[in-house]
């Protein structure tokens, strides 16, 4: 017992010892926006005093959205020039509708184009204590409901949005491929959440193992179809700005849109991984005789009712992101073969088809890993 608790002691400190020494390594040389005494663009929180006068209307042809503009006296909070009050202009239109009054809270962008000398203009909402409300509001959800093992879920997700922000963004713009780097990111980040949650045994091997192989399944469809296709992330919105950030850094653009799907897939083939793997878990445990054909079946039967619903939650996710962008295209009466032939319907029907049948693909993956772990005495 003793040897066992060294070697998990042991373990953590080693992985932790990895893990912090490759994002340090990955966020070395970390591209920087620099400001001087006399020039930057920053963004700030502001309070607003007053409004000094209010010149706005409510335009009735568009669901009564306010237009014109306002003259604000606002203070800064923070930055370089924080205690500062100015006076500045607040534009109202359709797109632009920052809807502040006197002691708001609002971010604010500030231009210094000469030492002491800087401009004030109303960037957005403050949606900092929004943004950390709702963050914790989901970590007390979590540990209320689900106890110590929500919490351990929680410390998984954090996890897994740290190797994301520190580890797999900085390296891909080093030049790193994106398709096998964010596939070992997802096999790490998923073993470490299943482990988390229930330790080092059959079941979160098997889901974890899983994982990896419905990953696997959605990258190469994705891939084959994005080729067919002539789907690459040059065909996507954001093409135009990575193609600016390619001429300073040697950022490999085309597997970017793999990645992605591999991402957005991850976390439902976890959820169907877990769950498989927990099932055949339970049925060995009501009867230790079964061998690797009865696990197996009773892991394919129990997947066939949840890939059905998980299936529909990724379909789903990718409508409802894109919902706003469907409507338009309705709008336009376009014909179907115009349709099906869009950059944006293709890319759509790659991520859904290709994360769904990640999905399905990790059921047989898990049933049989599972049902061979389970039937080994």
């Amino acid at each position: 017992m003793k040897n066992e608790l060294i070697i998990k002691i042991v373990s953590v400190v080693v992985f932790l010892a990895v893990s912090v020494g490759v994002i340090i390594y990955a966020n070395t040389d970390r591209p920087k926006y620099t400001i001087t005494e006399d020039s930057g663009v920053e963004f700030e929180t502001a309070r607003v005093l007053s409004v000094i006068e209010d010149n706005t209307t409510a335009d009735e042809e568009i669901e009564n959205v306010k237009k014109g503009s306002a003259e604000l006296e606002v203070e800064l909070l923070t930055g370089r020039y924080k205690g500062d009050v100015c006076h500045t202009t607040n534009y109202y239109s359709a797109l632009y509708n920052v809807d502040v009054q006197k002691g708001d809270k609002v971010s604010v962008r500030v231009d210094t184009t000469d030492v002491g000398v800087y401009s004030v203009s109303i960037y957005n909402y403050n949606r900092i204590p929004l943004t950390i409300g709702l963050v914790l509001v989901f970590f007390a959800v979590l540990v209320i409901i689900g106890g110590k093992q929500g919490l351990k879920a929680f410390l998984g997700l954090v996890y897994t949005v740290v190797v994301i922000i520190f580890v797999l963004l900085p390296l891909v713009l080093k030049g790193f491929a994106p398709i096998p780097l964010t596939i070992a990111i997802v096999f790490i980040t998923s073993a470490i959440c299943f482990l988390l949650i229930g330790g080092i045994q059959k079941k979160t091997v098997a889901a974890a193992f899983g994982s990896l192989a419905g990953v696997l399944v959605a990258a190469i469809l994705g891939e084959i179809a994005a080729k067919i296709g002539g789907v690459t992330t040059f065909q996507m919105d954001e093409a135009e700005a990575l193609l600016l950030v390619k001429s300073n850094f040697p950022l490999n653009m085309r597997g970017l849109f793999t990645s992605g799907i591999l991402i957005a897939a991850m976390g439902a083939v976890m959820d169907i991984a877990m769950s498989i793997a927990s099932a055949i878990g339970e049925v060995h445990e009501a009867n230790a005789k079964l061998g690797f054909k009865e696990l197996f079946e009773a892991g394919m039967n129990i997947g066939r009712d949840a890939m059905g619903t998980m299936a529909n939650t990724l379909v789903l996710a990718y409508v409802g992101g894109s919902l706003n962008m469907m409507v338009l295209i309705y709008s336009y009466g376009v014909s179907f073969t115009q349709l099906v032939n869009t950059d944006f319907v293709a890319i759509e029907l790659i991520r859904a088809t290709a994360g769904s049948i990640g999905i399905i693909g990790t059921v047989p993956c898990v049933s049989a890993v599972a049902g061979w772990l389970y039937s080994k005495k």
